[in-house]
């Protein structure tokens, strides 16, 4: 006898979900990058002139020349020795008093003199200090140098030359003279001379 075929196990003809292939996940979108920050601009090279560079250095050097002019007629004026006017100087501590002695005189040429040879021997101060060393620009900084030199004169004048005092009025009629140097002259000049850059800056 032949034996009976084993009966098949009945299969479902739908697959459960664990045996169902796997869906496929949408892939996560890309967040959108942020945009980088806007570059600023850039500066623009500023344009080479050599012609202000070279006449910029034609006018240091001129100004640098009179100045070593006006130091040497400085010297011969207030240094030289003046055996002459022995009995007439005297030393002067006072503010004023000097100028008041100029004033009472006889003949008013004589203190125009005094008085207007000071204020002249202060002018190229204020007019060639600023150009020679640009970093004396400003009117406290050019009426302290001013003040500096010619104190340091006077006190030469007054210990070693002969026939020459200390006088603190021709300090003080000196530095106005380079305070008048400066206002119609030195300010001007130095800011043409050195005057700041300026840079454009491209738009987009």
């Amino acid at each position: 006898m032949s034996k009976p075929k084993p009966k098949r196990a009945w299969k479902p003809s739908w697959k459960p979900a664990s045996s169902a292939k796997t869906r496929k996940t949408p892939k996560p979108t890309a967040k959108p990058t942020a945009k980088a920050p806007a570059k600023p601009p850039q500066e623009a090279t500023p344009k080479r002139r050599p012609f202000a560079f070279l006449a910029r250095v034609l006018t240091v050097m001129c100004a640098f020349v009179f100045m070593v002019a006006f130091a040497v007629i400085l010297a011969r004026l207030t240094l030289e020795p003046s055996p002459a006017s022995t009995a007439l100087t005297h030393t002067n501590f006072h503010p004023g008093s000097s100028l008041r002695a100029y004033l009472d005189q006889p003949e008013m040429r004589d203190a125009i003199r005094q008085i207007g040879g000071n204020l002249l021997l202060g002018v190229p101060f204020g007019i060639l200090v600023p150009i020679v060393a640009p970093r004396t620009r400003g009117v406290l900084r050019v009426l302290f140098l001013t003040a500096t030199v010619m104190l340091m004169v006077e006190v030469a004048q007054g210990a070693l030359i002969t026939g020459r005092a200390f006088d603190i009025d021709d300090v003080i009629l000196n530095t106005t003279g380079a305070l008048v140097g400066y206002l119609l002259l030195g300010r001007r000049i130095s800011r043409a001379v050195y005057a700041p850059r300026r840079r454009a800056t491209s738009s987009k």
